[in-house]
Order: C-alpha cells, then structure tokens, then sequence
C-alpha cells in the first residue's frame, strides 16, 4: 500500500490550486476561513462558477457529464478547495441524489435532472428524517397513494438542511404496509412548487433557521418521478447514505480548522499553554489519522482492489473532531466567545481584527451547530453498531 502521490498526482493538485486561486472570490474564501455565515447566493455562486467548469459534478463519470477523475483525483480537489476556503458544495444535488439518477434512474430521469444539478441552478433538499423516524429510516410515515399516473403524498419531514431554498426535494415515502418496513418504501422526486407543499424553519439556539420542517398535503406527484420499482427505495437511500457518510467526515475542512484553530490560540494568547498546546496535538495526530484511513481507501480503489467499506466509520471519526476543534476554538477565545448577538453579526459586526482578520463572535454559532453532526447521517451510536456487524463481523 503507498500513500504517497506520484508526480502525475502532484502536477494535478499544483493545476487544481492554480485554477481555484484564480477563480474563488476573496469575500468567499474570508467568510469560509472565518465561519461567518454563507447566504444562499454565497453557496449558488460558488456552484454555478465549478458548473460553468464542468466540476460541481466532480465525483461524475464523463457519461453524465462529469470530468471522470479518479478516486485520488476526487480526493486532491476536494482537499484544495477546502483549504483555499471555498464553500462547501451544498451535498444534496450533486452529491448525494444525483449518484442516485445515475444508477437506478432511466434514460429520461437522466436528461431531465441531471443538467440542472451539474449547472448548480436547480437547488436540492433532502426528505429523509421525520418525527420519530431519524435514525431509524425504514419507520418512515410520510405516505404516497398511487392513483393512476400519479402520487399522492401525505406527511411531513423535519430537519430539512436548507430546505427553505429547495426547488426540489427527493424523499423516502411509504407506499406500502405489506411485510417487513424497508419493503415498502419508494423514492420520490418532488417539485417543491407543487400545490400542498409548506416549509416552516425550526429556529436554532443561534437565532438561524438552517433546518426545516416540511409538510405535504395532498400533494399530486406524476408516476415518472418514481426512482426505480416501486417499494425498492430502501435500496436507493442505502446507495444514497455512503455518499452522505463519507461526504461528512471533510477531513479536509478538519486540516483547514484546525490550522484556523493554532491561529486563534495564538492569538488569544493560549497558544504558550502546555496543557492546550497538547490537546491541539492530540486533535491534529488525529486529523492525520483520518486522513490516512481516507488515504487507504484510495489506495485500494486506485490498486484495484476493493474499498474498504468503512463509511460509518469515517462518519463516527469525521464527526467527533468537528466538534473537538470547534470546542477547542471555544476555549481559546473563553468568555469572548459568549456573545451572538445575531443583529449585531448580521448589520456587519463581528468582531474583527485590524487587517481583516474575524475575530470570535461566529465561534458561539459554529459551536452549537456543530453538535448535530454525531446526530445526522445516522447517528454515531447506530454507526458503531453497523461497523461492529459489518467490520468486526
């Protein structure tokens, strides 16, 4: 197994870096390096400019469109678009339904979606969570009848991402009680414009409305949106969650954090305090941990061997240090990370530094919405449950 790049690899980042320094705008990469918040126009611009090259769909085979890299390839853009502070491409659309279309779509289903996710025009939700059905997903309520050429769909999902800016949003809906629960689901593409489609925001301990609650009622959903056959969606979303859970381990947004990280406890003056200098270490021996196990699966698929199916277990390890470096950002700053004053941070405010430089009034915000990420994409608990039968056998 080598985990070294090879010059054709090292020559491929140098071209990456070169084009994202040329194209990501500055006022992008300083509200990334400095977490301060990203309106929806912020995210769209950032998508349509990789659309407009033909990479928002990094991870594509060239049949739909895609530049058809390799695993190491993926890999190199991603970790220098994170480190260049470029937004995170929001996952749902080209990240997470499209792989979907792909491989159990038809031809038609193809034609019709794929472009406008690859342009980063047509913004994606996800339908997955419900009350009561988070981690266990085949417990799904939210009902499709199927009258004739169409669906009609009852029931509500909750914890939307930015769902408040979806114009089409893929859901898992239950259309059939017969046997066991995962038999009887299906996956659905709706037009979030259609009559009966309500999208309330929930309201987060910072003031933000990241996340949604959407309802349907009586919403009418044409046949040819179906996915595949009828009550096989468990397979899809299965399919669908490798793409999440890997996609949220970012071990390269964790090397930008964390250097973001030393900045601060610089400083905030910590950095010269053994005991905190050491849980910085800790956390980066970590950080590099991560990335090598990343590293391993790209070496398999690279050797043509196959990748270690180790999704959950990227998502368990990803997850944690996300809220290790925010916590620790939380702890350099001490009681100048109290205030969220989210009038004063919208009006401009935030605490800066002469020369530019953010200073910690985003750091109270990106604490408490880190504490979700060991909850979403399946909970860590259920991870480990998964990675024990499937890992450890």
């Amino acid at each position: 197994m080598d985990l070294a790049f090879t010059p054709e690899e090292q020559h491929f980042r140098e071209d990456i870096r070169t084009w994202v320094g040329a194209n990501l705008p500055t006022e992008l990469a300083h509200k990334v390096h400095n977490a301060l918040e990203l309106t929806r126009d912020d995210m769209q611009r950032w998508a349509k400019i990789l659309g407009k090259k033909g990479w928002l769909g990094h991870a594509w085979p060239k049949e739909f469109g895609g530049p058809g890299w390799n695993a190491v390839q993926k890999h190199l853009f991603e970790e220098e678009c994170a480190l260049a502070g470029a937004p995170r491409v929001v996952p749902f659309g080209p990240v997470m339904v499209a792989p979907v279309i792909m491989a159990f779509g038809n031809a038609e289903q193809q034609r019709r979606f794929l472009p406008g996710i690859a342009s980063g025009e047509v913004w994606w939700s996800q339908g997955y969570s419900e009350p009561g059905s988070g981690s266990d997903l085949a417990s799904v309520k939210t009902r499709a009848e199927r009258r004739g050429n169409t669906f009609v769909v009852n029931g509500q999902k909750t914890w939307t991402t930015l769902g408040q800016y979806g114009e089409w949003i893929f859901c898992l809906v239950r259309t059939s009680t017969e046997g066991k629960p995962q038999t009887g689901i299906s996956f659905l593409l709706i037009d979030m414009k259609s009559p009966g489609v309500t999208v309330r925001p929930i309201v987060l301990l910072d003031g933000a409305a990241e996340v949604n609650e959407v309802f349907f009622d009586n919403v009418v959903v044409p046949a040819e949106n179906l996915i595949g056959e009828e009550n096989k969606g468990w397979t899809y979303a299965k399919h669908l969650l490798s793409h999440e859970r890997t996609n949220i381990a970012d071990v390269n947004r964790a090397k930008r954090e964390l250097e973001r990280l030393k900045r601060s406890a610089k400083r905030e003056g910590v950095w010269k305090d053994t005991r905190f200098r050491d849980e910085i270490a800790k956390l980066e021996v970590d950080v590099v941990a991560l990335e090598m196990l990343v590293l391993r699966v790209l070496a398999a698929e690279k050797s043509g061997k196959n990748s270690l199916d180790i999704a959950g277990l990227l998502k368990i390890r990803g997850s944690e240090l996300q809220q290790r470096y925010s916590e620790l950002m939380m702890l350099a700053a001490g009681p100048f990370a109290l205030p969220l004053i989210r009038e004063a941070m919208e009006a401009g405010w935030q605490g800066d530094f002469p020369g530019g430089e953010v200073a910690n009034a985003p750091l109270a915000s990106t604490f408490f919405n880190m504490r979700k990420t060991t909850i979403y994409g399946g909970s860590n608990e259920v991870q480990r449950n998964i990675v024990a039968q499937v890992v450890l056998g």
